[in-house]
């Protein structure tokens, strides 16, 4: 293991007054330094060291990074809550409130409660605390960073079941957003630093792999830099150019997960290049792939597609004289600075300004697209637990291996399997739900198409359309499925708002009828009386049952006044029926009851083919029984005289109804194939299709008889089949 510089709270200050000038903000510090030694007074670490010896380093190593001073006094004084019974309100009054506010989001525990540190939920809760405050203010994150890189190096001290639970830890959450943050000095380091805790002996076994490789690596990187150097010069180009080593995990991870062997690994020879320019890194480029011999396949151009993190570098593989080969890295010294401390390095103090910590925070999330929607995916976490909430952030965040970009250049990270909805809802919530169409690569594609890394992307959109229901089935983002839900649970809650008055009509209706006063059983709280009859969740539920005919009003009235009589004996009716009418409803073949009528013919009208959930009407027809029809059709207008109540019973699953629908189209290539894409994916089996191109205006006209479980499902078809491209109208048909 590496030896570590040992910092006190004199080495703070001077690594400080490298950047920072103004003495006041040196004196903040200083007191910071000095309240901190006061506070942990007495309390030792495991090692036996005081404890300010652990805040001293947190601080230096924030001070490295050349964070503000308000950053590096909130690292002096990131325990004092937690550990010393100090409030932060007695810290926001000895210092202000913004440090009290970084030192408060910093602490671990806070008042969580939980069975215990080994509890994976304790652990969860705390960290989902962390980035909860770090999507509010990125500089919590970097004390944190700073907390867990000096706590990794002093694990030595711990029980080993601690030492291991610790660097798991570190591994799976603090390792991968320092990676995310581009800070990759801390990233490597805290990886090497979990790898020699988890797995030693593959530790020490890539170690003495690449010690035995040094001297050879060495000597064949330093002929390289030479060869490199004088060519350069020779074109009067400024540079610096060293050799850089691989850390030991990322040799690791690369033979285990690429399932590589040691000596195919590329970059175990590696050189950085390190110019004035943008136009010399191109320049020595060229100069490079002129001399040496170029692999395919392996130039990268970050400085015109920066990764998410800000990291900028132009990346190429080349074989030298003696087939060595060596992966070149060329890149700006503000790049490098980036490259190594990330958001340190770009938001670095600057010192006579005025510093606004909301306007640092805007510009973060401007430049770094991924953090922009970490802050969108906390805020929108909602009910769960702390460990279904740390796992969708590893995989939705952390993971996000997927790089996409709009048509304008900017990169989206999705996870692996993403789709164009993914994509939608991480622009934004109303493109996500307007969503019609995608081109990728200027190629029409469904919406379920996976997504891939350097896939430029656009998405059509709809005014006034909604979601599909089906896009849970394929979307991979919880961004998207919790933004989808919502919807979803909104626009029922609407429906059912809008239908109340509807279904208390209903059952007004039904009293008068049955000569009962209105007044009198129209209450609420006697309506919430019989709820648990008809399995009804409040008041609004169950008129809105009524409302669509889910729930007989017949029988509410029964329930309402404990009193039950027959069905209207028309003289239709009368005439149909010969004898007594039962008091049993009975549910046919077609899952419909008409009330008060043991046995009768009953069928489904083929004119309008209702399906489950439609507002429906029975109709007295001469020796074919009843006929079912939807409410609305045109074939039953005017026929009161013969027109019966019934409604659908409970639904079953496995049910099918059939409905036929009329599609008008603009005339195109594969739009048949499309729609019968959509109605596959609907899992709506398709009985017929018919498909007719209207000369005078160049239109196509289809014709589907398909079969669904319920008119929910058939709605939310129609909806998906309106969004499709060229679609004018989508309607059911009435024969």
């Amino acid at each position: 293991m590496a030896e570590y510089f040992i910092a006190g709270a004199e080495d703070v200050l001077t690594e400080a007054r490298e950047y920072i000038k103004s003495q006041d903000s040196l004196d903040l510090i200083s007191r910071a330094a000095n309240y901190a030694a006061e506070a942990h007074a007495g309390q030792f670490r495991r090692s036996g060291e005081p404890y300010t010896s652990h805040l001293y380093n947190v601080a230096y190593i924030l001070a490295t990074l050349r964070v503000g001073p308000k950053t590096i006094a909130a690292g002096l004084l990131h325990d004092v809550i937690e550990d010393t019974g100090i409030t932060k309100e007695e810290l926001a009054g000895i210092f202000d409130e913004e440090i009290a506010e970084l030192v408060e989001s910093v602490t671990k525990i806070g008042a969580l409660k939980f069975k215990g540190k080994d509890d994976p939920e304790y652990q969860a809760a705390n960290h989902r605390k962390i980035f909860i405050a770090m999507a509010k203010d990125v500089r919590v994150i970097l004390i944190k960073l700073a907390d867990r890189l000096h706590n990794m190096r002093t694990l030595e001290y711990q029980p080993e079941s601690s030492q291991k639970r610790i660097a798991a830890e570190t591994l799976d959450v603090y390792a991968p957003i320092a990676h995310r943050l581009g800070i990759s000095a801390i990233k490597n380091e805290l990886e090497d630093l979990s790898f020699y805790y988890l797995n030693r002996k593959e530790y020490y076994r890539i170690a003495h792999l690449v010690e035995n490789r040094k001297q050879e690596r060495d000597e064949s990187v330093q002929k390289m830099i030479r060869e490199i150097s004088d060519m350069l010069r020779e074109h009067n180009i400024e540079f610096r150019i060293f050799g850089r080593s691989k850390h030991l995990y990322s040799i690791y991870h690369k033979m285990i997960v690429r399932n590589k062997r040691f000596e195919e690994i590329l970059d175990l020879l590696a050189i950085r290049i390190v110019t004035k320019t943008e136009l010399n890194c191109y320049e020595a480029l060229g100069y490079i792939h002129a001399k040496y011999k170029p692999i395919p396949g392996r130039l990268k151009d970050y400085i015109a597609m920066p990764k998410s993190n800000m990291y900028q570098s132009l990346h190429t593989t080349v074989v030298g004289e003696e087939g060595k080969i060596f992966e070149v890295q060329i890149r700006t010294e503000e790049m490098d600075a980036i490259a190594e401390r990330g958001v340190a390095a770009h938001w670095r103090y600057k010192e006579g300004g005025h510093y606004d910590a909301r306007a640092e925070q805007k510009e973060i999330e401007d430049k770094l697209s991924w953090f922009r929607d970490f802050a969108v995916f906390t805020s929108d976490s909602g009910d769960e637990s702390a460990s279904e909430y740390m796992a969708t952030l590893q995989r939705d965040v952390f993971e996000a291996n997927v790089y996409v970009m709009t048509p304008k250049g900017r990169v989206i990270d999705l996870p692996n399997g993403a789709t164009p909805i993914d994509f939608a809802y991480r622009i934004h919530t109303d493109v996500g739900h307007t969503a019609v169409g995608a081109l990728v690569n200027d190629a029409m594609v469904p919406l379920n198409t996976e997504l891939h890394t350097g896939d430029v992307v656009s998405i059509r959109t709809m005014k006034g359309t909604g979601p599909s229901e089906d896009w849970l089935k394929f979307v991979k983002t919880a961004q998207a499925k919790n933004k989808i839900r919502a919807w979803f649970a909104h626009k029922e809650s609407e429906q059912k708002e809008q239908m109340v008055e509807q279904g208390e009509k209903v059952l007004t209706d039904e009293l008068k009828k049955r000569g009962f006063d209105p007044k009198t059983y129209m209450e609420k709280k006697k309506i919430e009386a019989i709820l648990k009859e008809f399995s009804c969740k409040d008041y609004t539920d169950l008129m809105y049952r009524l409302a669509v005919r889910t729930v007989n009003p017949t029988a509410v009235c029964e329930k309402l006044t404990n009193q039950k009589r027959g069905v209207n004996d028309s003289e239709a009716l009368t005439e149909l029926l010969s004898r007594e009418p039962s008091k049993k409803p009975v549910m046919t073949r077609t899952g419909i009851v008409v009330p008060g009528i043991e046995s009768i013919k009953l069928s489904l009208a083929q004119c309008c083919l209702p399906v489950y959930g439609d507002k429906i009407v029975g109709y007295i027809s001469k020796g074919e029984g009843v006929k079912v029809h939807r409410q609305e059709c045109v074939n039953v207008a005017g026929q009161q005289a013969r027109l019966i109540d019934c409604y659908w019973e409970e639904e079953e699953r496995e049910r099918l109804y059939e409905s036929d629908l009329v599609i008008i189209s603009e005339d195109r290539n594969f739009l048949l194939t499309d729609i019968v894409n959509y109605v596959s994916q609907a899992r709506a089996p398709m009985l017929k299709v018919s498909a007719n191109v209207n000369q005078a205006d160049l239109t196509t006209t289809i014709k589907l008889r398909i079969q669904v479980h319920n008119v929910e499902q058939l709605d939310t078809l129609i909806a998906n089949l309106r969004k499709v491209d060229g679609v004018i109208t989508v309607k059911r048909a009435s024969h």
